[in-house]
Order: structure tokens, then sequence, then C-alpha cells
């Protein structure tokens, strides 16, 4: 009597699970096709995230189906119940499938978001946040990787039990989808560069050399030279001159972002000032004399602009003309302002940078604009040449300091101890970070009375001995 007295209840409780089962694997198919449904609009704000929660929605129900239908298989054991048996097998193959296409979307959505958070990761402006950007890109990575395997358990198990069922052909085809995307997305994380790049292309600031190669002698960096252009053999002959033969490697995509390469510097200078500055003294300059070519075309300049004796000082006053940012150009008001400044100090102004394009070169000033163009700074040595030209201009000529809207030019003669003043318009968080590190090197915000502060400057330059 109780054996028989049980079997309904047995019968009943399995329809029951059978009916949730059922439920379950049709609301996760249906979550699946919404997301599917979405892919062509996954750009548009906000789809994205819909996308995800779709699929992790249908994840979560299939999951509950397939629990659901093991349930349904123990309450109809022992029971000679074969409509329900083949319901149940019906139900769990359905779920396996869509749970395997669901994993794979899931992987091939996660190659997407490693590419874009890479990239990011690469443009970040400081070491720690290029670091944790990549530490998120391994995790979305290790995430692919477990749909793939969970969506490779979903086809076996199907292959194991009824593998010439539409079921199992979609959950392989949707297994190797999810390899190939968790593969791809490992890649990623292989391909991280650590290299920082020295640009050759003239679209980049030629002064962005300096940080590279400086980041290199003071903290080890690992650099690239951007190949193929017109400079990249000078840039090479200047970094193996340097003794950073050790420390180029070949070419590579996803190079760190050049932007890190000042606060590397920064934290170089910090900790011994006098220590690197020596450092890149003699890496950049070397201890040869400075070449005639370079002495005699400078000391002709000045000769020519009966400048005075070479003991009298002097300052670079630095011209901007760009077509990036050109509201940071300098204005020939301005340049007229530091012309007088100094003068009024006591100070020769000599022009350098890009060309004065607005007007004659002001009374009493020196035009060694464009410099870098004659032929004496083109050659293999010109970076090397190019700061000697600044180093005998201090060693003979009294060269005291600098002064010019922020520009990367400016920043190899500041790193080799010429002292700085550089105009923003806003404070520079880039560049701030060589302010009381590197000796000598002064921001000056455009703001009330910043030209009475050059002019404290100037005449501090001046007064030195």
């Amino acid at each position: 009597m109780g054996t028989e007295g049980s079997e309904p209840v047995c019968t009943g409780a399995a329809v029951a699970e059978a009916l949730a089962a059922q439920h379950l694997e049709r609301d996760a198919e249906g979550s699946l096709d919404a997301a599917l449904a979405l892919a062509a609009t996954l750009h548009a704000p906000g789809q994205r995230e819909r996308y995800r929660r779709l699929l992790e929605g249908a994840i979560a129900q299939a999951e509950r189906a397939l629990a659901a239908a093991e349930q349904e298989r123990a309450a109809l054991e022992g029971q000679e119940l074969a409509a329900g048996g083949e319901r149940t097998l019906a139900t769990g193959m359905g779920a396996r499938s869509t749970l395997a296409r669901a994993h794979a979307a899931r992987a091939e959505d996660a190659l997407h978001g490693a590419g874009q958070l890479s990239m990011s990761a690469q443009r970040a402006p400081t070491r720690e946040a290029c670091d944790d950007g990549w530490r998120r890109v391994e995790a979305i990575v290790i995430g692919a990787e477990a749909a793939a395997r969970a969506a490779a358990i979903c086809a076996a198990e199907l292959e194991a039990g009824a593998p010439r069922s539409k079921a199992a052909r979609a959950a392989r085809a949707a297994a190797h989808r999810a390899e190939v995307a968790a593969r791809a997305a490992r890649t990623i994380v292989e391909e991280r560069n650590h290299a920082y790049t020295f640009h050759t292309d003239n679209g980049f600031s030629f002064g962005e050399g300096w940080h590279v190669a400086a980041a290199a002698v003071l903290a080890g960096a690992t650099v690239q030279i951007e190949p193929g252009k017109v400079g990249t053999p000078q840039a090479e002959a200047f970094l193996r001159d340097a003794g950073l033969s050790d420390h180029l490697q070949a070419y590579r995509s996803r190079p760190r972002a050049m932007k890190q390469t000042t606060e590397i510097v920064a934290r170089a200078f910090d900790a011994d000032p006098s220590s690197a500055q020596r450092r890149l003294r003699a890496a950049f300059l070397g201890d040869a004399p400075i070449p005639e070519a370079v002495a005699g075309w400078v000391d002709r300049r000045l000769a020519d602009a009966r400048a005075g004796a070479p003991c009298r000082k002097k300052v670079l006053l630095w011209i901007r003309e760009c077509v990036h940012h050109p509201h940071r150009n300098t204005t020939l008001a301005e340049l007229l302002e530091l012309t007088d400044l100094a003068r009024r100090a006591g100070l020769v102004p000599v022009l350098t940078g890009d060309a004065l394009r607005d007007g004659p070169v002001p009374e009493g000033a020196v035009d060694m604009t464009l410099f870098w163009k004659d032929p004496t700074f083109r050659q293999l040595d010109m970076r090397r040449a190019q700061l000697q030209f600044f180093e005998h201009l201090k060693r003979t000529h009294g060269l005291v300091g600098q002064v010019g809207v922020t520009t990367a030019g400016m920043d190899g003669p500041a790193l080799m101890g010429i002292p700085t003043m550089y105009l923003t318009d806003t404070p520079n968080v880039r560049m701030r970070a060589w302010v009381g590190a590197v000796p000598g090197y002064e921001e000056v915000v455009r703001e009330s009375g910043y030209l009475e502060r050059v002019r404290r400057g100037l005449s501090g330059w001046a007064a030195a001995p």
C-alpha cells in the first residue's frame, strides 16, 4: 500500500519539475535571442550594458533549467515513464545548447571589452594607472577563458549523449567561437608592450625624444624607435651614443604611453637631483669637445648680430607656432613684452624655436629660430648636436636661462641644467611633476601679475654669479 501510494507523489513532483525546467529553458532561450538581437546596436549608449544583462540572465536561467531537469530525472528514477524521460532529455539538451551559445557570446563580449580597456590602459598617463588598467584586462581575459571552458563542457556533454542532434551541432559551433575569442583575448595580454616609443614622425613633438631617452638613462626604461621615418637613423644613433643599446627593442604595437616618461624622470630627480643631472649630461652630451661646426655656427650668428662680448649674459626666448593646440602659440605681443623684460634685466634676448611670423625681430634680440634646420644640425648626430648648441651658448656665451610657452623643445636644455620658466594658461599636470624636482624648472601660469613673476626670474638670473 505504501509503495502504491507514493507513485502519485513522485509523478506529481516530476511533472512539476518538468514544467519548471521547460519554462526556464524557454526563458533562457528567449533572453539569449533578445541579447543577440542587440548585436547590431551595441555601439549605442546603454546597449552594451543591456546586452550583458540579458546574457547573464540567459546563463542563469539555463543553469536553473538544467538543475530542474536533474531533479525531474531523480523524481522519475525507477519509474516507467518514457514520455517523461524524453521530455527531460529534450529540455536538458536545449538548455545545454543555449548555455553554450550564451557562454560563447560572453567570451566574444569579453574579447571586445579587453580590447577596448587595453587601449585605455596603454594611454594611461601614469605607470600606476597603466598597470591597474592591465590588471583589469587580465581579469576580463580570465572571464573569457572561463566562458570558453563552460561552452566546451556543454558541447562535450551533448556530444556524448546525442552527437548528431541540432543542439549538439549548435553547441559545438558555439564552443569553437568561444575558444577563438578566448585565445584572441589572451593574445592581447601577451602582446602587452612595456616599451616607450621614440617617435621620429614629424607629426610628433621632436622634444619628447628627450623624455623617452631620459627615462631610459635614469630608470632603465625600454625604448623602441618608430621605424621607417626620415629621423629614424638619427634617433637610433643618439640612443646608442647615450649608451642605451641594451634598452632598445624591435618596434611592436601596444607600447606604453609617452605621458608616463615625465613622471619617471621626475622620480629620479626627486631621489637625487645632482646625480640625475650628471648622468643625463654624460649620456646626452658625451665627453668629447663640442664640434667646431656647432660652436662656429653659434659664434658667427652672435657676431653677425653684434650681440656684445661673449661674457654678456643671454636668455633664450622660445617661440611656438604649431597647428596642434594653436591657442598655446606664442603671440607677438607677449614676445615683445618678454624681450623688453630681458633687456631691462641686462640680458641679451636670443629667439629660438619656431619662426617669428607676425613681425620683425624685436630690437636688441638675436634671431636663432629654426636653427635645427641648418645642415649643421641635420646630420646623423643631430640630436646630440642640438643639445651641444645650447651647451655652447651656456659655456661660452653666458646663457643663463630660457623662457617660453610650454613646449617639449625646452625640456632637453632644462634637463641639461639650463634654468627654465615655461608659460602656460593653466597648470600643466604632466610637466608640473618636474617643478621642484628638476633644478631650476619653474611653471608660470598666465594669470594676473605673471609678467612680474617673469621679471623677477630674469633679474635673478642676471644677478647670479
